[in-house]
């Protein structure tokens, strides 16, 4: 092989590349060796309640709406200490079955407030704040839409609220369809990750993390002494987050409590959820990346791991230019050549694999599930992974370009009618799927037997979102035509309580769990 000046530019690019990507994967298992190092300490007990106000924020979520009011108004707390707020922004149907509801429930002798604005300024972080003003709770536990909390959900949670420097406790997520899909199984397994091992490592440690959005409970007056809600990103749960620990409050995260929730089950609800969540964190990023360094409550370690917490999205674009020079790469530079093993191939089997097995086999552990479940569907995340690449760099792009934007809900199914929007023609992927197959052939042509696997993985999750987008495109067509929806029995509900197993849902496949989202 001739080192022309092109072929150093490109081994130079893919190689730069491929160490940025490995830092990211290193970075994945220091995280799981601090989950095994140091373990979060109890949680505490025989505590006064303290009042609680619920906020419940929606928007159009007719499906899953009711299910979510008497969900909350069959939570196991003094009456005389509970308020309910249902934060109701919505333009459609959902406004009659939440009045509807809320009144049956309120002559039954609950708290509960159906609270309309004339305006939705400022999306769920401005129904939040305008709830705070009559809030009159000294806590306040969120759900979103599409959350079942058990009945001793909050019970299990105030005690923390003892320690006066404790500003907000995040349970973890729960998935009630997991099961619906091998679409749903991954991206359960993708946020279990998340909520069992960089929550875990994160809050054990004293680093900064974040409450998300949903399934906790927050000091009301935290949330003034940090500024209160604020719009000006996508993800106001994680900007509220930073600027409360900037200030001294404490956060505590409890993986023993199960917050279950639905997953988006199709690829475009999906893709309105990350892109909403990476524009969201890049501009939290911008926001806050400056103030965390120049902090000086912060030690140096909490500083690194809040850089490392605020930019994981920046992997999508490297990746994507990793997928677009992936072919080049491998048609020039033989297989054969020990040069070409060494900066090609054995470090794109490292970076891909080693760390990402590590970490989502130990949040399969955590949950007294074996890591093999996780082995055997870690080709599907990672072939998931790739396949959004194009999306949420569009969304790194913007969320360094603008500040807010329109909030996305992601669409919910609950027990309601089934619904598919269009989805968008997927061209760039499809154009993706097919360079990645060229790589897939180009490997086993040139003998790199290490990265065929990989460019072959970069075809499947192209293909896989190709699949998905033109299926939902053509089910837009034929309202009613996809079965299966998330069900709830209340009964099996309220007598499982919140770490049980099969909380409470039926799905295409069948079965549900209430381990993390």
């Amino acid at each position: 092989m001739v080192w022309t000046p092109g072929v150093c530019v490109l081994v130079t690019s893919y190689f730069s590349i491929v160490l940025l990507l490995t830092v990211y994967g290193a970075h994945r298992g220091f995280l799981v060796m601090s989950c095994l190092r140091r373990r979060l300490p109890p949680a505490p007990m025989g505590t006064a309640l303290p009042r609680v106000t619920v906020q419940l924020p929606l928007y159009n979520e007719a499906a899953v709406a009711e299910r979510l009011l008497l969900a909350c108004a069959a939570l196991d707390y003094p009456r005389a200490l509970l308020q309910i707020q249902v934060l109701d922004d919505s333009s459609d149907e959902t406004t009659a079955i939440v009045g509807a509801v809320c009144a049956r429930l309120s002559k039954d002798g609950l708290d509960i407030r159906h609270v309309r604005r004339g305006t939705r300024t400022g999306y769920k972080a401005g129904a939040l704040a305008h709830g705070l003003s009559s809030a009159t709770g000294e806590l306040c536990a969120i759900f979103d839409a599409d959350f079942v909390p058990s009945p001793d959900f909050l019970r299990q949670l105030v005690g923390h609220f003892a320690d006066g420097a404790v500003a907000c406790v995040q349970a973890r997520w729960g998935h009630l369809n997991r099961r619906h899909s091998l679409f749903t199984e991954v991206q359960a397994m993708m946020l279990d990750g998340h909520h069992l091992v960089e929550n875990r490592a994160r809050a054990a440690n004293g680093h900064l993390f974040n409450f998300s959005g949903t399934g906790g409970i927050w000091r009301v007056s935290a949330i003034a002494d940090a500024g209160g809600w604020q719009h000006d990103t996508l993800v106001e749960d994680l900007d509220l987050s930073y600027r409360a620990q900037l200030r001294g409050w404490r956060l505590v995260y409890r993986p023993d409590v199960v917050a279950p929730a639905e997953l988006p089950e199709e690829m475009s609800a999906y893709r309105a959820q990350q892109f909403r969540w990476a524009k969201g964190t890049v501009q939290s990023a911008r926001k806050l990346l400056g103030r965390v360094w120049r902090s000086t409550r912060l030690g140096l370690g909490q500083k690194i791991e809040a850089s490392f917490h605020l930019t994981p999205h920046f992997a999508s674009p490297l990746l994507l230019a990793l997928a677009i020079l992936l072919l080049p790469t491998l048609a020039l530079l033989p297989g054969a050549d020990p040069w070409a093993l060494a900066l090609v191939d054995l470090p794109l089997m490292i970076c891909t694999t080693g760390s990402l097995a590590l970490f989502y086999v130990h949040a399969e552990r955590f949950q007294g599930r074996p890591g093999l479940g996780a082995l055997r569907r870690l080709p599907a995340l990672m072939a998931l992974g790739a396949g959004m690449t194009p999306w949420v760099t569009q969304a790194v792009f913007a969320g360094l370009g603008s500040v807010a934007g329109e909030f996305v809900r992601t669409p919910k199914r609950g027990t309601g009618p089934r619904r598919t929007e269009s989805a968008p023609w997927p061209v760039a992927e499809l154009a993706l799927a097919v360079a990645s197959a060229a790589s897939t052939v180009a490997a086993v042509l040139n003998g790199h037997w290490f990265a065929a696997p990989f460019a072959g993985l970069f075809t499947l999750g192209y293909g896989w979102v190709v699949v998905l987008l033109l299926t939902e495109r053509s089910m837009a067509c034929r309202p009613g035509s996809m079965p299966g929806r998330v069900e709830w029995d209340r009964k099996a509900h309220e007598a499982t309580g919140a770490g049980a197993l099969d909380l409470c849902s039926t799905s295409r496949r069948g079965g549900a769990d209430g381990h993390g989202r």
